[in-house]
């Protein structure tokens, strides 16, 4: 193990073992995103650009006020800045960043989605975010001509309903008016939508980083290191004896999973939020999981990875790891937000003073670092260093839109419908 010596009010330069070097290098750079079977359109570019209009538009929110972009703002690196979102109410978790969603497992705090796309029909329809319905989306798509042309122009006509009852979802009184042709236009029209916002967010990666750079000095020793000694020595502690690493790895410093760190509940007692306990039986319900009738490729790997997840007691007040990349812009942390700087989420692992276990499936790995503050800050400085440049200046706002260009009707690209896709061929 690689010691360092604090020498009278000078701490040596930061030397990298081989180890270190090696996981520095499995930490960068990002890849792309990985393929998403169950989503035909993810990488259709002309889908992404009516994602990326839909992204921006309040029109499909129930009152015409609330996009997608008031809780993932591009100059919040995609988040909102609150505590907990605010859209048509007040809602109960934090705004994750989107940069770098398209290499998740799982989506939200609690994981009650497993594509990009499934993600994407929560937030339109819940009554604390977006609080539209899927018929009023359907409506507004079908009288905007901008938006209709870009939909026609990749899943055919939209098919004539009439005029379908306001506030229209699965849920509602009206829905068992409409003839089972009406709900499947509706459903499919829905969820085309929701793939193309996905194929938009797919995009939008994270931008090189300092720690990137840094990464990349190794190949190219004349170029220097893009870190501070303070920034090194904050990885060496990271990766090493602060323990981090243990969940926070890879490319997006994130296992992907869901783990119970003891949060309590505003009045110091345990929490009783249910996290991933409540998320999971929130997907397999949803007939929009990846092995659902609605996904592209329901027998993909992907699908069947997801479909076998299992939830124990220890997943109860579980919540998703998230990324640290991007993370000094994406204040505040935590699934509720109750950190206001990451010194103050530091100091939390630091002691775990406030702590409140709820039963003994808590992590048994959690324990407190007991760092003294000149580590305390090289520990930040490292977090600091993984802000990377934004993405590409044209994701960042709504589209100078103009009509889209026709294509001969026989290449027009159609949604499977649900009958159709049984028996689809396994993809990864």
């Amino acid at each position: 193990m690689l010691y360092l010596f604090i020498l009278p009010a000078v701490l040596m330069a930061p030397t990298l073992t081989e180890d270190q070097i090696r996981t520095a290098r499995s930490m960068s750079p990002v890849p792309p995103p990985p393929s998403s079977p169950t989503n035909a359109m993810a990488d259709d570019p002309a889908a992404a650009l009516l994602g990326q209009s839909l992204f921006f538009e309040p029109g499909i929110s129930g009152k015409g006020t609330t996009s997608c972009s008031s809780c993932h703002q591009p100059t919040l690196a995609f988040s909102d800045g609150r505590h907990v979102s605010t859209g048509a109410g007040v809602g109960i978790r934090n705004a994750p960043t989107l940069l770098g969603a398209a290499h998740q497992r799982w989506f939200f705090w609690d994981g009650r989605a497993d594509s990009l796309w499934m993600q994407a029909t929560h937030p339109i329809e819940d009554p604390l975010e977006m609080n539209a319905a899927r018929g009023d989306v359907v409506q507004f798509i079908a009288h905007t001509p901008q938006l209709r042309r870009r939909y026609e122009s990749l899943f055919g006509p939209i098919p004539e309903l009439g005029a379908l009852p306001a506030g229209l979802t699965p849920e509602s009184e009206q829905w068992n008016s409409l003839t089972s042709t009406q709900q499947q236009s509706v459903n499919e029209i829905f969820v085309n939508l929701c793939k193309c916002l996905a194929a938009y967010e797919r995009q939008l990666q994270p931008g090189d980083s300092d720690f990137d750079r840094w990464v990349a000095s190794f190949e190219s020793p004349d170029a220097g290191p893009a870190l501070s000694d303070s920034a090194i020595r904050g990885f060496q502690l990271f990766t090493g004896d602060a323990g981090c690493w243990q969940c926070h790895f890879g490319p997006l410093l994130s296992d992907r999973e869901f783990h119970d760190l003891g949060l309590p509940a505003p009045d110091g007692s345990p929490s009783t939020d249910p996290g991933r306990g409540e998320g999971y039986a929130t997907l397999r319900a949803s007939s929009f999981r990846a092995d659902g009738p609605w996904s592209d490729a329901p027998e993909s790997r992907a699908a069947r990875r997801a479909a076998a997840a299992r939830i124990g007691p220890e997943h109860w007040g579980a919540f998703r790891t998230p990324s640290l990349r991007n993370v000094a812009l994406t204040a505040p942390y935590m699934h509720d937000g109750r950190f206001a700087s990451i010194a103050e989420v530091l100091e939390f692992y630091n002691t775990l003073e406030t702590q409140a276990r709820r039963h003994h499936h808590a992590e048994d790995v959690l324990q407190p670092l007991n760092l003294n503050a000149a580590q305390l800050a090289d520990l930040e400085a490292f977090l600091r260093s993984l802000s990377g440049a934004p993405p590409a200046t044209h994701l960042l706002g709504p589209l100078q839109d103009t009509p889209p260009t026709a294509i001969p009707g026989d290449q027009i690209r159609h949604s499977t419908p649900p009958a159709a896709t049984k028996g689809a061929p396994i993809h990864e």
